[in-house]
């Protein structure tokens, strides 16, 4: 989508994608960070949590790259320009993620392109808010698009053009 097609209000919600030991085993390994609330299940198991959580920028990425699997910045985006993020509660192994997605904003820049802000709701499988922010992108215009990503367009597995997933009313 360019940057024009981003209309305040308009919303989206991902599927969802469960939070496994690989996947914090593989960020720890990534980002360097073995804090024992993640890597340490003996540690963790005296902790308030009782267990090993998931880092929070683990899952804040999760839920970008949730986003991405709709479409909607693939090829267009040019920039990620800022990000605002809040934790709210800890997200367990075996904890199953999805994003509710809204434009808070969109406007032109002076470059030509636009500025699009946005919101993430991050909840967990029982609909409790783990995390929230906002993510705000320069995103190419109708006027200056930039070359399509080769297969990156809505298409399912059938071969069927999509629309993203809007979020129901």
């Amino acid at each position: 989508m360019t940057y024009e097609e981003f209309t305040e209000g308009r919303r989206w919600v991902t599927q969802g994608r469960t939070v496994t030991e690989a996947d914090v085993t593989l960020f720890c390994g990534l980002s360097g960070d073995f804090n024992p609330l993640h890597s340490d299940a003996a540690f963790s198991a005296g902790s308030g949590f009782g267990e090993r959580i998931a880092h929070g920028p683990l899952v804040q990425a999760m839920a970008i790259g949730l986003m991405s699997q709709l479409n909607l910045i693939n090829g267009t985006a040019m920039g990620l320009l800022n990000l605002n993020w809040d934790f709210r509660a800890p997200v367990h192994f075996g904890d199953t993620v999805h994003a509710r997605i809204s434009v808070a904003s969109a406007r032109p820049s002076k470059s030509g392109s636009g500025v699009v802000a946005l919101r993430f709701e991050v909840l967990n499988h029982e609909n409790r808010l783990v995390q929230e922010g906002q993510a705000t992108l320069l995103m190419a215009s109708d006027t200056r698009k930039l070359p399509l990503v080769e297969g990156a367009a809505d298409v399912d597995n059938g071969g069927n053009v999509q629309s993203p997933g809007e979020w129901p009313e």
